[in-house]
C-alpha cells in the first residue's frame, strides 16, 4: 500500500506503509519483556495524589482542599461561628399550625 504525503498543493513523497498485526498464536508475540524500573516508577508517581507529589500547592486551584485540619477548633456551644436554628415555643406552635397540627383537641 502506498501512501502519498502532501505539503500544501505539492506532492512531497510516497510512502511505503506496512501494517504490522499481532499474531496470537505465534510465539515471538507472546514472550515477556523485562519491565523497565524507570518507566515504572514514572507511571506509579503520575498516579500518586498531588498532596503526596509536592510538598507545597503548584496551582490556585490546590489550596482550596490542600490542608484538611481546621483553622479554628470548631467547638459547637460557641453561638460566634455555630448559627443553628432556635426555636422558640411561639415558633413551634406555628410550625404546628402550619402543618395541620393543632394543640387544641389535645
Amino acid at each position: 500500500m502506498k501512501r502519498r504525503v502532501r505539503s500544501g498543493k505539492n506532492l512531497v513523497c510516497s510512502l511505503e506503509v506496512h501494517t504490522v498485526t499481532r499474531k496470537p498464536m505465534s510465539w515471538h508475540d507472546n514472550l515477556e519483556e523485562p519491565a523497565d524500573a524507570r518507566f515504572l516508577n514514572l507511571i506509579h508517581h503520575a498516579a500518586q495524589g498531588p498532596r503526596k507529589k509536592y510538598p507545597e500547592t503548584q496551582t490556585e486551584n490546590q489550596e482550596v482542599g490542600w490542608y484538611l485540619e481546621p483553622l479554628v477548633n470548631p467547638e459547637r456551644h460557641d453561638r460566634r461561628l455555630n448559627h443553628f436554628r432556635v426555636c422558640s415555643d411561639i415558633i413551634l406552635y406555628k410550625a404546628k399550625m402550619g402543618l395541620g397540627e393543632d394543640d387544641r383537641h389535645k
